[in-house]
C-alpha cells in the first residue's frame, strides 16, 4: 500500500507539473498574456492576446511536450533495451538519418513539410539499416546492436558535416538551428502528442515484461518472457518515438539521457511508474526550456537543444560523480 500511494502521489505531482509548465509557456512571452485571458482564449472567447496563444503558443507548447516525452519515454526503453542505465534515444544513430534527411530537404528547398518528410524517411532508413545489420545471421545481442548504431551515427555524422561544407551561407543558419533543436517550425503539433499517446499504450502492456528483462535474460527467460518478442516491441517503439520527434523538433540532447535517469533515482525501476513518469516529467522539461529559449532575449529565440544542453551537461557530471548509496 505505500508503494502504491507514493506512485500515486508521485504520478499526481508530475501531472501538476505538466499543467503548470503548460500555464507558463502559453502566458510567457515577448508579448505576456494575462492567465485569466489565457484561460478564457482556451474556451474559446475574444480576449486580449487570444489569437497568439490559440495559433503560435498552444501548438509550440503541444509540440514542445510531446517531443520531450517521446524522447523520455524512449530513452527509459532503450536503458531497458541496452541495460546500461546511461543509454539514450540517439545511441543507435536514428538522430543521424533524421539529420541527414532534413538537412537534404533544406538543400533542396522543401518547404516545413517536405522537410518533415525527409527527416522521418531518413530516420526510418537508420533505424531499419541498425536493426538489419544488428541481426545478421540471427545472434542480436545488446553489444551487437550497440556498435552497429555507432556506426551507423558516425556515417550520418559524416554526410551531416559534409552537407554543411557545401550548403550556401543562406541555408546554414536553418540546417544549424534544426541541428540543435528548434520548435519554431513543427508543421504539426498534434502528431507528435498522437504518437506519444500510441507509444505509451504499446508499450505499458509489457511492464512486468520490461521489469523482468531489467534484471537480467537469464531471469527473465525463465520466467517466461519471450525474450525476442520484447526486445524487438521495445526497439520498434523506441525507435519510432526517437523518430517522431526529431523529425518534428530536431536533435534536442539531454532529454532522453538525463529525465529517464533521474526518474529511476527517485521512483524506482518499475516500469508500470517509470515509463509514464518520463514522459511527464521529460515533456515538461522540453516544455519549459523552449519557454525560456523564446523568452530569454525576446525578441530573439534561442535553440531549445542548447538550453537543454546547459542544464543536463552539469546533472549528468553530477550523475557521473555520485557515489552509490
Amino acid at each position: 500500500m505505500p508503494t502504491r500511494r507514493r506512485a500515486l502521489v508521485a504520478l499526481a505531482f508530475l501531472i501538476l507539473l505538466a499543467l503548470a509548465s503548460f500555464a507558463v509557456a502559453l502566458a510567457a512571452g515577448s508579448i505576456a498574456v494575462d492567465r485569466a485571458d489565457v484561460l478564457a482564449a482556451l474556451t474559446g472567447g475574444d480576449t486580449p492576446g487570444a489569437e497568439i496563444v490559440r495559433a503560435l503558443r498552444l501548438p509550440r507548447a503541444v509540440a514542445g511536450f510531446a517531443c520531450g516525452g517521446l524522447l523520455a519515454l524512449a530513452g527509459a526503453l532503450m536503458q531497458v533495451l541496452l541495460r546500461n542505465p546511461l543509454a539514450d534515444p540517439y545511441v543507435l544513430g536514428i538522430s543521424g538519418g533524421a539529420g541527414v534527411g532534413a538537412l537534404t530537404a533544406i538543400l533542396i528547398g522543401l518547404p516545413v513539410a517536405g522537410l518533415t518528410g525527409f527527416a522521418f524517411v531518413g530516420a526510418l532508413a537508420a533505424m531499419l539499416t541498425v536493426f538489419g545489420l544488428a541481426r545478421g545471421d540471427g545472434s542480436w545481442t545488446q553489444t551487437r546492436l550497440l556498435l552497429t548504431g555507432v556506426i551507423v551515427a558516425a556515417g550520418c555524422g559524416a554526410l551531416v558535416a559534409l552537407m554543411l561544407t557545401i550548403a550556401p551561407e543562406s541555408k546554414l543558419r536553418g540546417m544549424l538551428f534544426w541541428l540543435m533543436g528548434d520548435l519554431a517550425q513543427v508543421a504539426h503539433p498534434w502528431l507528435p502528442a498522437g504518437a506519444l499517446l500510441v507509444c505509451l499504450a504499446a508499450a505499458l502492456p509489457f511492464a512486468r515484461e520490461l521489469n523482468l528483462l531489467a534484471r537480467g535474460l537469464l531471469q527473465a527467460q525463465a520466467m517466461g518472457v519471450s525474450v525476442p518478442t520484447v526486445r524487438r516491441l521495445i526497439y520498434a517503439v523506441a525507435s519510432l518515438a526517437t523518430a517522431m520527434a526529431v523529425t518534428s523538433a530536431g536533435s534536442i540532447g539531454f532529454v532522453g539521457l538525463v529525465v529517464p535517469h533521474l526518474t529511476r533515482l527517485a521512483l524506482g525501476n518499475d516500469q508500470r511508474l517509470l515509463l509514464p513518469a518520463s514522459a511527464l516529467a521529460g515533456g515538461s522539461l522540453l516544455l519549459l526550456a523552449d519557454t525560456a529559449a523564446r523568452t530569454m532575449v525576446a525578441p530573439l529565440q534561442l535553440p531549445v537543444g542548447v538550453l537543454t544542453a546547459l542544464i543536463g551537461v552539469p546533472v549528468f557530471l553530477f550523475l557521473l560523480t555520485r557515489q552509490p548509496k
